[in-house]
């Protein structure tokens, strides 16, 4: 794999890692004042999926034959722009932007941003970087299978958030 790909591939786990860090960070905000994490049992799954995807990612772009790699723009433009999404996503929930699910009775929901136009867009983003990133490795096998992984996660994820969002309403 030529370096500039370990570059792109060690930024974007830089990345992760410091999103993880402003999670707990607005994790421990929320909670005191009031905050309350719902669907705690499906929540171990997105990081073992997620630290699997990695792994996967990884693993298959160095058992590829990368001697003759291309790189390709397209799926890098691609990827550039779910970066700004995700960063869009990230900006507009501010302090309650999480990778839990935690609901306080004391703020409204955020409908800014991306948030105005579509309900969840961070895992429409996810979603689609789960399938350009391995494409941009040549991962084609991760690019398949960790897309299918989040869609059945979000069959979970989706319907927890919006009972927690309706036992706030209440």
């Amino acid at each position: 794999m030529p370096i500039y790909m370990w570059m792109i591939l060690l930024l974007i786990i830089i990345q992760r890692l410091l999103e993880l860090r402003i999670a707990k960070r607005n994790e421990a905000w929320l909670k005191q004042r009031g905050g309350v994490e719902k669907g705690e049992d499906h929540y171990k799954w997105f990081i073992i999926v997620h630290t699997l995807f990695f792994v996967s990612l990884l693993a298959e772009a160095l058992l590829n034959n990368q001697q003759t790699f291309k790189f390709n723009y397209l799926l890098f433009l691609l990827f550039l722009l779910t970066q700004i999404g995700r960063i869009w996503c990230i900006t507009s929930l501010g302090k309650f932007w999480n990778t839990k699910i935690i609901i306080s009775p004391q703020f409204s929901l955020v409908k800014e941003g991306p948030y105005k136009y579509v309900k969840h867009p961070n895992y429409i983003i996810v979603g689609i970087e789960l399938m350009v990133i391995p494409f941009l490795f040549n991962a084609y096998i991760t690019g398949i299978v960790f897309p299918i992984l989040h869609i059945l996660l979000l069959t979970i994820r989706i319907p927890a958030e919006e009972k927690a969002l309706l036992e706030l309403k209440k």
